[in-house]
């Protein structure tokens, strides 16, 4: 008998449960409701605050939470209304700040030449910087600047959160990150930052975080050949094979490929060319594959490896 769907239509409707239950069980109502104490399911989901609302009160609701972030960022929450800090000629070796995007996908591109090229679009959504950090405060060594993207809704914020945002007169972010830069790029916290930070031809690293695949094999997770498929194998087709060295170390190694866990870890894609930046959508055209789902968000920051690329890449 289907007791755990008993259970849940007599805490939810005890009249309209009692007929289903008669045909289900004629006994069911001798017996002690102890026996469901087990099976009752209790759901645990948070409620949005726009859950019970119309569809009217719901667009007015987005409005005016628009419009408040408008206000935080264009009026007098903002410190961009007293003087920005000062800007510095820019010399071998400065660091400059990085940006926050989304990723949109992957599209081809076509060069003057006529060469296709893959490249992946990257969207800068309300990006801000939030605070900035000396080196007393940071590491020690070099300063750094707080930046956040993509605005969210500030229920899904911390009130210690809250207050940086707050501090700094932009709305919540969905995303915040830390760069280390140098002492001539700093910038005043507020300053809004857009897809014109850089320039095509420049070189960045794009760190996300790679789509997780769960437990897997090596084949899949390592890239391993496999065993042969025939010649007596059996249920060995795609197993690792000897795992360590014979009986002087006794023991396998550390860091040896082995199945578990894949993805879903912070990878960077290092020298990723900048084919083009569209200024009025605020997008990046990377260079080649970047690691991540759809509308994941990412960092963008300066490409720190000292690689020839105009012998690597066109």
């Amino acid at each position: 008998v289907k007791v755990w769907k008993c259970s849940s239509l007599i805490s939810r409707d005890t009249a309209s449960s009692c007929s289903i239950t008669a045909l289900i069980s004629p006994n069911f109502f001798s017996r002690s409701p102890s026996h469901l104490v087990g099976c009752i399911r209790t759901v645990k989901t948070t409620t949005w605050f726009d859950e019970h609302l119309t569809e009217d009160n719901q667009e007015y609701m987005r409005k005016t939470t628009a419009e408040e972030y408008r206000r935080q960022t264009a009026e007098k929450l903002n410190p961009l209304k007293d003087e920005p800090w000062q800007r510095h000629e820019w010399t071998e070796g400065s660091r400059r700040v990085g940006l926050v995007a989304v990723k949109l996908g992957m599209v081809p591109v076509w060069s003057k030449t006529g060469e296709r090229h893959v490249v992946t679009m990257l969207q800068v959504q309300d990006c801000h910087v939030i605070k900035h950090l000396s080196k007393e405060e940071f590491d020690g060594h070099t300063a750094a600047l707080v930046v956040g993207g993509k605005n969210v809704s500030p229920f899904n914020r911390s009130e210690s959160q809250m207050e940086m945002f707050r501090n700094a007169g932009v709305p919540p972010k969905q995303k915040v990150t830390t760069f280390k830069v140098s002492d001539n790029a700093l910038i005043k916290p507020g300053t809004p930052l857009y897809a014109a930070h850089y320039r095509p031809g420049q070189y960045v690293d794009v760190t996300a975080k790679s789509i997780g695949k769960g437990f897997q094999g090596v084949m899949k997770r390592w890239g391993f050949k496999g065993q042969p498929a025939t010649h007596g194998q059996t249920k060995t087709h795609r197993r690792p094979g000897a795992s360590g060295p014979g009986g002087d170390p006794a023991k396998v190694f550390k860091g040896k490929k082995m199945p578990g866990r894949m993805g879903n870890v912070y990878v960077t894609a290092h020298g990723l060319k900048i084919w083009r930046v569209n200024t009025k959508y605020n997008v990046l055209y990377v260079n080649g594959s970047i690691p991540g789902h759809k509308n994941c968000l990412l960092k963008v920051k300066r490409h720190t490896r000292a690689h020839k690329h105009t012998q690597t890449r066109k």
